[in-house]
């Protein structure tokens, strides 16, 4: 029996490409998950024996086997729930709840729609300064001109926190989620188009529409353009912005993870508002994906999302499935002032971030563009922020990294160390040009050079 048991263990691991751990801990959960009694996990099947296994074991020496075994089982769980769910909703946390906002929310909601954003052109191209309710009015149009009209529009990120938080405070990120049907690959270009021919008209009327085709749109307008076809079925556009103040169009028919942490997974849908700005007492409808909005989820044993927000709380679940495993989000999150939900289980979340953080982003130079267009987007031109906010990030890579070897480990902090030292010279250059002196300006003199001289002459 031992020996079937080795082969099992041995077929499996070919099988499902868990090369991870090339050692004989692999091996052995793989065998122990054979020899455990079915009593104890016939409800999971073989991946939820394997995954229970590998945290009996303790396999925090390469937690990339769990975070491989976690996605497994929670996919193969999940799949016949995931045909249940609607649509532009989580397929895997199906605990969504819902609540209606105050007229204080309702208020606050407006003045984010009233709200003059700028997009920013490349070069010498127009800066569009638009009020967002109009943005999202000229999006939806376009959308529908296609015939591929959202089945609603919803506001997610930063704003939506500062909507229904207590008390208001800075946001950055704008996010807004279109919820439509991809019935094939056209549609993603019907989408493309859709979004540029919006832009064509927020463009000032003294500019020549008709040579400005889509190509330079994506240049000059466009920061990032992502399609997911794969499984999920979504495409993002992140309009461009100095100053880090992101809008990011998000055009979704199947979404699994539509959140990081519990703080930003609220979604305020904007119909009501969109179609009569000027109703008296409008009905709107915040979401949280994360679980139960507003009291604690005895399930899990957490507290409701809206209380993290309000506590300055960070939590999650399962931040493997998270592509980047939220490792940058969690770190700015530090950087404003947010403390763990559960101080007991910091280590571990950190340890399953920078895991999968190190799995999508395996090469320094990747994780280098993925870090600088980051700090772009979520800082602007704080240098003093985003240097805070590298020290935070390089102290969370050092102490909780268990998955790269060594010298992986030291590239990749001295690439964040480098980083952090590139913006201490600009911020002491920066100190030392106040008020018109700047120490690192050179003598300046003026010389002349007469007709046929061999050198030239001072004369300032």
């Amino acid at each position: 029996m031992v020996v079937g048991a080795a082969q099992a263990a041995d077929s499996f691991i070919k099988r499902n490409h868990i090369n991870t751990l090339p050692s004989a801990i692999t091996r052995n959960a793989v065998q122990l998950a054979v020899f455990s009694s079915a009593s104890h996990f016939r409800a999971d099947g073989f991946y939820g024996k394997l995954f229970k296994l590998s945290r009996l074991l303790g396999l925090w020496v390469r937690s990339d086997l769990e975070i491989q075994l976690r996605t497994k089982y929670s996919t193969s769980t999940t799949l016949a729930a995931s045909k249940m769910t609607s649509e532009c909703s989580s397929q895997i946390y199906s605990l969504s709840s819902t609540t209606e906002l105050n007229p204080v929310q309702v208020e606050r909601l407006r003045s984010v729609l009233n709200e003059q954003v700028e997009i920013h052109g490349r070069g010498n191209f127009p800066t569009l300064s638009v009020r967002l309710h109009d943005l999202i009015i000229c999006v939806r149009d376009s959308l529908r001109a296609a015939g591929i009209g959202p089945k609603n529009v919803k506001m997610n990120g930063g704003a939506a926190s500062y909507v229904v938080a207590t008390e208001e405070f800075a946001y950055s990120d704008l996010d807004l989620i279109f919820p439509m049907s991809f019935e094939s690959e056209q549609s993603f270009d019907s989408v493309r188009s859709a979004v540029f021919d919006a832009m064509v008209q927020l463009m000032p009327e003294s500019t020549n529409k008709e040579k400005i085709s889509a190509n330079t749109l994506k240049d000059i307008y466009i920061r990032k353009m992502v399609k997911v076809s794969d499984g999920d079925r979504w495409s993002l556009f992140s309009l461009h912005n100095d100053f880090g103040r992101c809008i990011e169009l998000k055009f979704v028919d199947r979404m699994r993870r539509q959140f990081e942490f519990s703080v930003d997974s609220f979604q305020i849908t904007l119909d009501v508002l969109l179609d009569r700005p000027d109703h008296p007492k409008p009905i709107i409808t915040a979401e949280s994906m994360f679980g139960d909005i507003n009291k604690a989820e005895q399930s899990f044993g957490m507290k409701g999302a809206l209380q993290h927000l309000n506590e300055r709380l960070i939590d999650t679940r399962r931040p493997e499935e998270i592509r980047g495993g939220g490792l940058l989000k969690y770190c700015h999150l530090l950087t404003r002032g947010y403390k763990a939900a559960r101080p007991n289980k910091c280590r571990q979340l950190e340890r399953y971030m920078c895991s999968r953080f190190f799995i999508d982003f395996p090469e320094v130079n990747s994780q280098e563009v993925k870090l600088r267009s980051y700090l772009d987007n979520h800082f602007g031109t704080e240098d003093q922020d985003k240097y805070d906010y590298l020290l935070l990030l390089y102290r969370v890579i050092s102490e909780s990294t268990v998955c790269l070897m060594s010298h992986e480990r030291r590239q990749t902090l001295s690439m964040v160390d480098r980083l952090a030292y590139q913006l201490s010279v600009n911020m002491y250059y920066q100190q030392s040009c106040i008020g018109g002196f700047c120490g690192h300006t050179p003598r300046q003199r003026l010389l002349y050079l007469p007709p046929n001289a061999s050198y030239w002459i001072p004369v300032v």
